[in-house]
């Protein structure tokens, strides 16, 4: 007998369990509410990177002499024909998923889907139309929404949301960016070279306090906003806020929450900005699925609770990606990879779900790129380890290429000399992560990076680098 397998939410995680699940013989409805290809596509990595790809461009225009190249007029960011340029590469892909879940025989319910019993989902259509469908298996993909604080709401006009920063039409002379992690850093560095004063708020002592984040990372990216003129206030949270005219002013105070032990006194307490984007986390798209018809365990944020096996406290009903929450690793290639492991579970196979070795990407200006673990939470865990760093700036093609800033960070085994983690901060680090990824997925030492050859001239060769100088070998720069 043929399975029939729902799949809830079309993003990264959904679309490939229903792949997956469809290519193990299920009979898949994969059942979508807004558009395919979930935040990742529509409202996250893609259009960021997008976003990100022109201020690079528009950076290198600014400094086009500097490479021989006499640029005349006046160079601007037109926004509306960069939001029409994301908007076509967004309908392409999309597009190009819903051709690929056709080609494999899976249904798509463009609707919003309630759980109604252990058997059966409803979808409900934006005209008000409704269908009832039947399952043997489920999985949950729902994801999450910007966390909407309420003590300063979304108006989506000055107080916004980082959705609608990736619609916005036009450059904000100032901007306020509440939240100094992945996704503040990224639009601080984003709307800096386009053109915004930009002002980062962080509750915690540094920018992206992570712990797969090494601390050498955050100092660097600190001193590079710096540099380009971004004011940072750590140790910092906003306590209110006004509206005057078409400015708004935040006041700010010391932050409760910081792991600072002596935060240091306000520099300011109020700024004015025309802007105020809330960076500071998502909630869980949870609430209205009707998870309760069907006695489905929730914490009390509304995050998806699962066993190494993707599978909830109720037998056959699955649920990966973001709607797991923080507890796991809220990221899209992360999403993917619970897709497969789940939809196989689903099919009767027995899959384990590993988050030990997974890289992450970082689109700052300069870029970060990190897999495994920091040197503090390397030292936490009980090894007895030592840290090798070795600068960008030693490489010929980062010198070639005018990208100087920037650092790789090994850290090893001191015993053995086993790759534990890999820090990158660096052009095009979120690319060259891949090679310290599967060193570290394979238990490779530094010796053994070491003796690869890396081509010359290139950015890769930081790896080698490090490595070289890891296992206590002469480097070449």
């Amino acid at each position: 007998m043929t399975t029939k397998l729902i799949v809830i939410g079309a993003g990264p995680g959904g679309y490939v369990a229903a792949l997956r699940a469809a290519a193990l013989g299920a009979k898949v409805t994969l059942i979508e509410q807004e558009n395919l290809g979930g935040t990742c596509l529509n409202w996250g990595c893609i259009p960021s990177k997008i976003m990100k790809n022109s201020a690079d461009i528009f950076l290198k225009f600014l400094k086009a002499e500097q490479f021989g190249i006499n640029v005349q007029g006046k160079i601007t960011p037109d926004m509306p024909a960069l939001m029409q340029k994301k908007n076509k590469i967004l309908d392409t892909q999309r597009k190009g998923i819903a051709g690929l879940l056709k080609q494999n025989g899976i249904v798509v319910e463009m609707g919003r889907a309630v759980i109604k019993s252990l058997k059966s989902v409803e979808v409900i259509f934006d005209d008000g139309n409704k269908k009832e469908l039947e399952y043997e298996k489920l999985i949950i993909a729902t994801g999450t929404t910007p966390l909407n604080v309420p003590d300063f709401p979304f108006d989506h006009d000055r107080v916004i949301s980082s959705n609608d920063l990736l619609q916005i039409d036009h450059i904000p002379e100032s901007m306020v960016i509440v939240g100094g992690g992945v996704i503040g850093c990224e639009f601080a560095f984003i709307f800096s070279a386009l053109g915004s004063k930009v002002t980062i708020v962080e509750a915690m002592s540094r920018l992206l306090p992570l712990p797969s984040v090494d601390e050498d990372c955050s100092k660097l990216l600190l001193r590079e906003m710096k540099k380009r003129k971004i004011s940072v206030f750590c140790d910092t949270i906003v306590k209110s806020l006004e509206t005057k005219n078409d400015q708004i002013f935040i006041h700010l105070d010391i932050s409760p929450f910081t792991d600072n032990p002596k935060p240091k006194k306000l520099k300011t307490s109020v700024i004015q900005s025309e802007k105020m984007a809330v960076c500071i986390g998502r909630s869980a798209l949870s609430s209205d699925l009707g998870l309760e018809n069907i006695d489905l365990n929730t914490t009390a944020q509304g995050w998806i609770d699962v066993n190494e096996r993707l599978e909830t406290n109720i037998k056959g009903v699955y649920a990966i990606g973001d709607i797991l929450g923080p507890q796991k690793v809220m990221l899209a290639h992360v999403a993917s990879h619970e897709g497969i492991v789940a939809a196989q579970n689903a099919m009767g196979k027995d899959s384990v779900m590993n988050y030990d070795v997974i890289p992450g990407g970082i689109f700052t200006m300069p870029e970060i790129g990190t897999v495994g673990l920091s040197e503090v939470e390397a030292k936490k865990k009980g090894y007895e380890v030592e840290a090798f760093s070795v600068n960008f700036r030693t490489l010929g093609k980062a010198q070639a290429i005018d990208e100087l800033a920037g650092m790789a960070k090994m850290i090893v085994e001191k015993k053995s000399n086993k790759v534990l983690g890999v820090h990158l901060i660096g052009a095009h680090a979120t690319d060259l992560i891949a090679e310290a990824t599967l060193a570290i997925q394979k238990g490779l030492s530094a010796e053994d990076i070491a003796h690869t050859i890396h081509a010359h001239p290139t950015l890769a060769e930081i790896m080698g680098e490090v490595s070289l100088k890891a296992a206590g070998m002469p480097i070449h720069g």
